[in-house]
């Protein structure tokens, strides 16, 4: 998952919610006067038993994950993935399945495992950490590097300290996740400024190296990954992440002492190369330019096996069309699946895919994206241009009553990466949304594998994507 703080800030604050239910003429009961009818209830029913019964979506997250593996932008398993994704849309019998290029960065992690150890400490002498080299960090040479470390809070303490204390160190990031945040995408937003910027504001001030404790709230071995990048005018230095209970260590030290790291990694970035999005579509029968997209990226750190991001979210969205296709429901308006490219470090696959559908003239009735894990099923968080949303956010609150049973609510807030540039297209964008406690624990992590996925909590997000996509479809 690519992270801005944008992205997945949701909606936290009950108040300002209450009143935009009264500014908009919603009360939150007020769908108990709207009776759902009865033969959608039914088709509804119908798209759950069938997920639950038939859907392969568990059994391609399973190739995805052991049989192809992690997925990296441009490398040999994200051209497996690519294929596979083809492959299966193809069988489907869909109307059409093309493969859309786009360029993307690539990075290596090396030849050899990221060595990160405390030297030769009076406490507790020299030991090692468990780290992980951040996504497109420089490594640091075969010699590696030692120095004094410096610990801050954040980007801003680093400009406080300034260049007399910060130059030579390396500087560990220690901000924890906000464990008082209930969603933890908002946890995650007010910290993961540190990983992505961290190395770029420390090099201004002449640092030397970054450790930054992992964006989890778990307390644990696992080092968590992820993509970091470097301002314009700065010197690369080399950033790793560490694991939460090592971060806590090395905190607890250098309160009694000045303590040194050496860090030794091989990673490199590689340059450009040519992936792409699959992108597989049932064309309307009434409605054909008007577009309902579902959608995930393919693209995985290359720790773990990318099961929850976002290999769910991928297998989900395709498994969208085969429960319609399996229901023989003829749509009215079209519906796409988009399995995205390059999600994780630069969001190539989504630029390339917005620029394609505005030169088209495109207009997307709808988007819904899939890349918050595949846990259980809680609803959809919305969004839409300013001038629509109002109206738009109206008829999709009214089917409330539809979907309440499976446990789904509409709310406002952020949708996806990949979709957020459709934004001014002035359809509905959907962020489909599971519960949210568990999915930092495996979040770029070597976690982050099948075993972490249940199979009916996959299929009812399935179904629940399904569901909204029929909804919309009939709208």
């Amino acid at each position: 998952m690519y992270h801005s703080f944008y992205y997945f800030q949701l909606m936290k604050n009950r108040t300002f919610f209450l009143f935009f239910c009264l500014t908009v003429g919603l009360a939150p009961t007020a769908n108990a006067q709207q009776p759902p009818l009865e033969a959608d209830a039914e088709f509804i029913r119908t798209l759950y038993d069938t997920a639950l019964r038939e859907s392969n979506c568990y059994r391609w997250l399973y190739h995805l994950c052991k049989d192809i593996g992690p997925r990296l932008s441009g490398s040999p398993q994200s051209v497996a993935a690519i294929a596979f994704g083809q492959y299966h849309l193809n069988m489907m019998g869909v109307d059409t399945v093309l493969l859309q290029p786009c360029t993307v960065p690539t990075w290596v992690r090396g030849p050899e495992p990221e060595e990160v150890r405390i030297v030769n400490s009076t406490q507790i002498g020299s030991r090692p950490l468990n780290a992980l080299a951040l996504g497109h960090s420089v490594g640091t040479g075969p010699e590696g590097l030692t120095a004094e470390v410096i610990e801050v809070r954040s980007l801003d303490e680093v400009e406080r300290l300034g260049r007399a204390k910060i130059a030579g160190k390396i500087v560990f990031y220690n901000r924890p996740m906000d464990p008082t945040q209930l969603n933890t995408f908002a946890a995650y937003g007010g910290a993961v400024d540190q990983r992505g910027l961290g190395a770029s504001k420390a090099s201004e001030y002449g640092a030397v190296g970054t450790l930054v404790r992992s964006m989890t709230t778990r307390l644990d071995d696992v080092p968590h990954t992820g993509a970091m990048r470097y301002q314009d005018g700065v010197v690369p230095i080399p950033a790793v992440a560490i694991s939460t209970n090592d971060a806590d260590l090395l905190s607890r030290l250098l309160q009694r002492e000045a303590v040194r790291v050496h860090i030794r990694t091989t990673c490199a970035p590689a340059g450009p190369a040519t992936s792409y999005n699959v992108i597989g579509e049932i064309r309307g029968s009434t409605h054909p330019d008007e577009i309902i997209l579902v959608g995930g990226h393919l693209d995985s750190w290359d720790v773990g096996e990318g099961a929850h991001d976002d290999g769910a979210g991928c297998v989900q969205a395709m498994a969208v069309i085969e429960l319609l296709k399996k229901m023989n429901y003829t749509p009215q308006r079209t519906i796409r699946c988009v399995l995205f490219a390059n999600e994780e470090s630069g969001l190539a696959g989504a630029r390339a895919y917005w620029a394609a559908s505005n030169a088209a003239n495109e207009y997307h009735l709808a988007a819904i994206e899939s890349d918050r894990g595949g846990f259980t099923p809680r609803g959809f968080t919305c969004e839409a241009d300013d001038a629509v949303f109002i109206p738009k956010f109206q008829q999709v609150y009214a089917w409330s009553p539809l979907l309440e049973p499976y446990g789904l609510t509409f709310k406002p807030g952020g949708s996806g990466a990949d979709i957020s540039g459709l934004k001014s297209q002035k359809g509905l964008l959907f962020g489909f949304e599971p519960d949210s406690q568990r999915y930092f624990d495996y979040h770029h992590a070597p976690t982050d594998t099948f075993e972490t996925v249940n199979r009916r909590e996959l299929e009812l997000g399935a179904a629940a994507m399904a569901a909204l996509v029929y909804l919309l479809d009939k709208g």
